[in-house]
């Protein structure tokens, strides 16, 4: 087993995705539900995530090219869905009835995706595979994207702790810090997507 390869990978992939990171935002969002939606909603995102990750890596270059879209388009498409997202957060609309799909609508965006699996996540995932060179290497990326995914599953599963001791009030206020979070990430993905763009075209005879 190549150690190396499965250490960088997962190192890579596990700052990029961040989990710690992501519980104030995942608690923002989730926050006022019940503990049993609140850990469905983390299962979920996971899951999406760990869909979007693999399928990227397994035809994410070939759908690209197919589209005629290039990374920092995913990019800027990621950080205007945040900005969307945060301003949510800031203005307090995020409240929606588990039984009206809110549950699974906040799992699937925005934690499972652009969060969890985002450009970065994605770009990360799709230059490892086209380093591998044999179908082992291809399993070790593929068992350093499960361990990766399953270590944010554990953050997110056991965020509970932190709403018991947080109370109302301090979720309240922690949704509106993750707000503030979100629309940075938000303009730090438009203004990366902006420069990548701009090295490009600058580029071309």
């Amino acid at each position: 087993m190549n150690v190396k390869l499965f250490g960088e990978f997962f190192v890579t992939l596990l700052v990029i995705v961040d989990p710690p990171g992501m519980v104030p935002v995942f608690l923002g969002l989730t926050g006022s539900m019940p503990a049993k939606a609140r850990n469905r909603a983390g299962t979920q995102a996971v899951l999406l995530a760990l869909g979007v990750i693999v399928g990227f890596a397994v035809a994410g270059q070939t759908l690209l090219d197919y589209l005629h879209v290039q990374l920092p388009a995913l990019q800027a498409a990621g950080g205007l869905l945040l900005v969307l997202v945060a301003l949510q957060l800031l203005t307090g609309k995020t409240d929606e009835p588990a039984e009206q799909g809110g549950t699974s609508n906040v799992a699937l965006v925005p934690i499972g995706t652009p969060l969890l699996a985002g450009p970065g996540a994605i770009v990360a995932t799709m230059l490892f595979v086209q380093r591998a060179e044999s179908a082992d290497e291809y399993l070790i990326l593929a068992a350093a994207i499960l361990a990766v995914m399953a270590c944010v599953w554990l953050v997110l599963r056991f965020s509970g702790v932190i709403v018991r001791l947080l109370r109302p009030a301090g979720i309240e206020v922690l949704t509106r810090i993750a707000g503030l979070l979100l629309a940075a990430i938000a303009v730090q993905l438009i203004a990366d997507a902006i420069n990548a763009f701009v090295k490009s075209y600058a580029a071309l005879p």
